[in-house]
């Protein structure tokens, strides 16, 4: 248990949650009925809505292996991004990532096709995402080498091939979910001269420990928030940006 709480929070959650709800279902021990995504039984007003149908559905695998493989990508690219992305570099960034993509996986996979499990799909947009970001890293997929810019094509040929086109078609929403993401924190306001309106509100940042002084643990070393106007040194003035030079001084005074 030690282990596990020191795993990225948001994909050890998911992944964990996966398992535990599908393998209960599965063993017919809970209904999974009460956890799919049915849209009469959340948007209603007739009854008391049962909005936990949207989180829940993303805890459902498929059977059999799937209950080993489905959470397997989730944690694994999901991981990979919480920990090393730059693009997620602040407390509770992924975390907002997370709900943008899932919703958007909601609208198109549960309102459009029809989908009432969405896990594959959250696995196709962290793939697609940390393809993004690793287009040259190689990674396997079973026992075939490729370039990480082609994962999420083949875990969506995979799926064709194995489910068949409607499933194809329910898990490719997690795909334009996370290039919907990407246009709109990147592409727009990078060459479109947009503006990013998806940033990490501050009570999440602060739900995820962004406090004054506290370590991220990063692939690339630490990073540290600091402290503020509050915590600077007493003295300290516009022109300390410089870096400290023996006792009181400063490097270029």
């Amino acid at each position: 248990m030690d282990v596990f709480w020191t795993l990225p929070p948001v994909s050890r959650t998911i992944a964990a949650a996966a398992v535990v709800v599908s393998a209960l279902g599965y063993a017919q021990i809970i209904d999974l009925f009460q956890f799919i995504y049915l849209p009469q039984y959340v948007l209603t007003v007739s009854a008391v809505p049962q909005i936990w149908r949207i989180v829940t559905a993303f805890f459902i695998t498929k059977p059999k292996f799937g209950i080993i493989m489905d959470p397997y990508f989730v944690y694994m690219y999901g991981s990979g991004l919480e920990r090393e992305s730059a693009r997620f570099s602040q407390p509770g960034d992924f975390f907002v990532y997370t709900v943008f993509v899932g919703s958007l996986i909601v609208a198109l996979a549960g309102h459009i096709l029809g989908g009432v499990t969405f896990l594959a799909a959250l696995s196709l947009a962290y793939a697609y995402t940390y393809a993004q970001d690793n287009p040259t890293r190689q990674v396997t997929l079973f026992i075939i080498t490729f370039d990480a810019k082609f994962l999420p094509f083949a875990l969506l040929f995979m799926t064709l091939i194995l489910d068949g086109p409607d499933q194809a078609m329910t898990q490719a929403t997690g795909l334009l979910a996370a290039h919907m993401f990407d246009f709109l924190t990147r592409i727009w306001p990078t060459f479109g001269g947009g503006t990013n309106f998806i940033v990490t509100p501050m009570f999440v940042r602060r739900w995820f420990g962004d406090k004054p002084g506290v370590q991220q643990a990063r692939s690339y070393g630490f990073a540290q928030r600091g402290g503020g106007a509050a915590a600077a040194e007493p003295g300290s003035s516009g022109r300390s940006t410089g870096s400290q030079w023996g006792p009181g001084r400063r490097l270029g005074d």
